[in-house]
């Protein structure tokens, strides 16, 4: 009998797609059943059209010495608060720009590659049919693959799971 993991996805920036998908693609390749709850701001992972950012706003956990970037970019030590990033005109696109080119040059997969690996691996999505219906979103949005449920669906999976993850 495969072990089980469930994971719900709940955030649709560029930074917290990296997790489920590769949380969920790895455990698919060890063998166990995976199914990802997308609800609210997850669902953004589920679209056609990813136009995925990094937003540097409210996440203190972002280094102010940026690890990413020409190597010039990289020495520069910024130390410019949380608070106030959100305010720089510009500053998310700088950061999700920068985080693209340092995924691209450290040779790691793309959320649409993983994406597509999710799915040959079989990984169960799941959008929340509660969420779409509340933010008046269209299923031809989404992807080709998935299944719409609530959380009622997704908790009779992740009740038997081994693990579950919120990410």
């Amino acid at each position: 009998m495969a072990k089980k993991m469930a994971i719900i996805a709940t955030r649709g920036t560029l930074d917290w797609a990296y997790p489920p998908f590769i949380l969920s693609s790895t455990a698919a390749a060890l063998g166990y059943e995976v199914q990802v709850f997308y609800t609210f701001y997850g669902l953004n992972l589920l679209k056609k059209d990813l136009n995925l950012k990094v937003s540097p706003l409210g996440n203190p956990g972002m280094p102010m010495k940026m690890p990413f970037g020409p190597q010039w970019f990289r020495n520069i030590n910024w130390n410019i608060p949380n608070a106030i990033q959100g305010v720089i005109p510009g500053f998310e696109s700088l950061a999700t720009v920068l985080m693209k080119m340092t995924i691209r040059n450290k040779g790691v997969a793309s959320i649409p590659e993983l994406r597509a690996l999710c799915q040959e691996a079989e990984v169960k999505m799941i959008a929340c049919q509660m969420t779409v219906d509340l933010f008046g979103m269209n299923t031809a949005e989404f992807i080709d693959g998935i299944d719409y449920g609530g959380a009622a669906t997704f908790l009779e999976f992740a009740g038997d799971s081994d693990i579950c993850l919120f990410t």
